[in-house]
């Protein structure tokens, strides 16, 4: 064990366990101070960001749209760009934080989780395909639940990885309320006009290549929204770089320019 290893076991065993998060976050807060970037999730004014996505060839020739490498995550809560940008739309465009509100959060990032659990008007279940640090497993192909049964589905960078992704659609559809609304963000290309999909690549190192992905099965083109508009859902695009609230030039929020929410409702 090295001696800096043991200065930081040393002091973790002074302070008590229900504590050692909120000292954490105050230490991280303190030493990536600055002024360059703001975090909206965690409220941290931050002198860098850290890397994350990935770097394969097939990401940028197909411009895809939140899965390069980049430097767009907040290193106090680890939020990402699309998080950050999630959060904002929720935040000034739905009564998600003040109305009652039973709400669906599919493969959930945590710094949206930790968010929403603080909330007493959320009704909140997390659920994915693999049960581990999720409230209820679930195949959102066969969705175990009764159609109009939550207020708000929130699905964000999973369909890429499901082979019938309209059934999906469809089954999201189904257990919204009527006039209710789901936010379902993918990666997606800026120069496909079409979905590009070959169920016949299956090996991670061929996904990794095609797709930009080990667990991707397609790109996402142009179609997207239409994909979304036959499972039913009406679809707006909202476009950041729009909102005067949220536009301007020297992006401090750290947001992708080019990432849209694909916020979807049942009619």
């Amino acid at each position: 064990m090295s001696k800096r290893q043991a200065i930081k076991n040393f002091i973790k065993a002074l302070i008590p366990v229900k504590f050692q998060p909120y000292v954490k976050l105050t230490a991280r807060k303190i030493y990536f101070f600055g002024f360059k970037y703001k975090c909206p999730v965690c409220r941290s004014q931050i002198r860098l960001l850290k890397p994350l996505g990935f770097d394969f060839p097939v990401i940028k020739e197909k411009q895809i749209v939140g899965g390069g490498l980049r430097n767009a995550m907040c290193p106090v809560c680890r939020s990402s760009d699309r998080v950050r940008l999630l959060y904002l739309f929720l935040r000034n465009n739905t009564e998600i934080f003040t109305k009652q509100t039973r709400l669906l959060h599919i493969a959930p990032e945590k710094p949206l989780e930790e968010i929403f659990q603080k909330h007493k008007n959320i009704i909140y279940l997390t659920a994915d395909l693999v049960p581990e640090n999720v409230m209820q497993q679930m195949d959102i192909t066969n969705i175990q639940y009764s159609e109009n049964n939550f207020d708000a589905i929130i699905c964000n960078h999973v369909l890429e990885h499901i082979p019938d992704d309209l059934k999906a659609m469809k089954e999201l559809f189904r257990i919204l309320k009527a006039g209710s609304w789901a936010i379902l963000q993918v990666p997606y290309s800026k120069i496909l006009e079409k979905t590009f999909e070959n169920p016949s690549i299956t090996s991670p190192e061929d996904r990794e290549q095609i797709f930009g992905q080990k667990d991707h099965v397609r790109i996402y083109g142009k179609d997207y929204t239409e994909k979304l508009r036959q499972a039913g859902f009406k679809v707006q695009e909202y476009k950041w770089t729009e909102d005067r609230d949220l536009n301007n030039s020297s992006n401090k929020l750290a947001l992708n320019e080019d990432e849209v929410v694909f916020y979807c409702q049942k009619k």
